[in-house]
């Protein structure tokens, strides 16, 4: 993730904003032999072949989400609609409340 702290400090200095500590609810899977890193704050998601890879990856698309909506002045309503909340101190993401598995049955046709 110290990618994305660097990317976020540049991104903050060169657009003339206070840094703006985020925390993002991130879900990593793994599908055959690559793991899927995906986050719902963002709807975002990348994969990669190791675990630690993905990692670095989703920190990577994480920082050009910021740099492209910043540059293209769209930052506000990308955020806003994912969901996000302006607050006196900057954006609030979503708050993941739950994740897990449900069960439930599917009638099939023979």
């Amino acid at each position: 993730m110290r990618s994305l702290v660097v990317a976020c400090a540049y991104i903050c200095y060169i657009v003339g904003m206070k840094m703006l500590d985020i925390s993002l609810p991130v879900t990593i899977l793994k599908e055959n032999d690559t793991f899927v890193a995906y986050s719902p704050a963002l709807d975002i998601s990348t994969s990669a072949k190791t675990f630690e890879k993905v990692r670095e990856r989703f920190d990577e698309v994480v920082g050009i989400f910021f740099e492209e909506t910043i540059s293209r002045g769209t930052l506000p309503e990308a955020l806003s609609n994912l969901g996000w909340e302006k607050s006196s101190v900057g954006w609030k993401p979503p708050i993941l409340v739950s994740q897990g598995s449900t069960s439930f049955q599917v009638a099939l046709r023979a």
